[in-house]
């Protein structure tokens, strides 16, 4: 492993990406989302995606040079369209849209479509917590999980996120896959040859594996069917409709896989949701009602709060910078034509 400053990978990341196909802006963009997750400690979501997003540029099922834009605007909800692009400038957009729209309304919805992959959910809504409000995000992904009772995968693994702004400190951060875990964990175990737990992924035959790459050509496993629960894969199916049915965004099963270099465009989802407390009553109440339950909740020595870890890990890395694989630097440097 090697430890490098923020500033450097910054450096590297924009000049891969720009290498790769995406113009400036698209990869100053992508940069600052990937390396936010890194910093946070959320490799599957980092930088390590940079040979993924610059293989899909050079095949054509992306198009770096893609500008996003505000196809509809009616009332609280607009549609992004993405334009085939990387999805980041196209989630920029969305948040800015969103943020103003709340400000004048109180709440917005505002959805994407022909997009890509978008990262870490959480990174998202820093922007909206950082204005005072309540932020949710959602997206599809190419298909991984099957419906409730299935076998075939339909649906992504459909994270959602959440964040609450609070008067002072870190906001309450909530960010999960609606798998047992993320699949990008799966892309760093087949990267690293490490087996997986029992539980986290299925063989293409429906089978429970420990091989990562058998499951990356299967299916994950939704969230609680360790113990017998659909609620996973019914709250799948709540987020693929969310971000698909307003917009004609692909559905999970309609869009080639993240993980192959060929394929379709995959054209998937996502969508924003931004609550004004200002606009229900004022943020007086809503900060009092915040800052009670958290206090409940830190009673219980046990408790961490959600978002707090990788916060903290963030300032860290901040400072220190950084911890990468040598092996994936290179990589990255490769692409970027450059020395380490």
């Amino acid at each position: 492993m090697a430890i490098i400053s923020i500033a450097e990978l910054n450096v590297l990341t924009v000049a891969a990406l720009v290498k790769a196909g995406a113009s400036p802006a698209s990869a100053e963009s992508t940069t600052r989302a990937l390396i936010y997750a890194d910093s946070q400690g959320t490799a599957s979501h980092g930088v390590s995606r940079v040979p993924q997003y610059a293989g899909h540029m050079k095949a054509g099922r992306i198009d770096g040079q893609a500008v996003p834009s505000v196809a509809i605007q009616n009332g609280a909800t607009a549609v992004i369209d993405a334009a085939d692009g990387l999805a980041f400038p196209a989630c920029d957009l969305a948040i800015e849209t969103a943020i103003a729209t709340a400000q004048k309304l109180g709440v917005a919805f505002v959805a994407i479509n022909n997009s890509y992959h978008f990262g870490a959910a959480i990174y998202h809504l820093e922007a909206v917590a950082k204005r005072g409000m309540v932020g949710l995000a959602f997206t599809n992904s190419p298909a991984a999980m099957a419906a409730a009772g299935g076998k075939r995968p339909l649906f992504g693994t459909n994270p959602i996120a959440a964040i609450f702004p609070r008067k002072s400190g870190d906001p309450l951060a909530i960010d999960l896959a609606l798998s047992e875990v993320a699949r990008g964990k799966l892309m760093v175990a087949a990267k690293d040859d490490k087996a997986i737990p029992l539980g986290w992924a299925l063989d293409a035959e429906g089978q429970p594996t420990t091989d990562p790459a058998k499951g990356l050509k299967g299916s994950m496993a939704p969230l609680g069917a360790a113990t017998g629960s659909a609620k996973g894969a019914m709250l799948a199916l709540v987020v693929e409709l969310l971000v698909t049915a307003f917009t004609g965004a692909r559905f999970g099963f309609e869009a080639d896989s993240f993980f192959d270099v060929q394929g379709n465009k995959p054209r998937i989802g996502q969508a924003f949701l931004v609550i004004n407390p200002n606009a229900m009553g004022g943020g007086d109440g809503y900060i009092e009602r915040v800052e009670t339950l958290i206090a409940a909740m830190l009673e219980d020595d046990g408790v961490r709060l959600p978002g707090a870890r990788r916060y903290d890990m963030q300032r860290k890395s901040e400072t220190t910078g950084v911890s990468m694989p040598e092996a994936l630097l290179a990589q990255i440097a490769q692409i970027a034509d450059a020395a380490v």
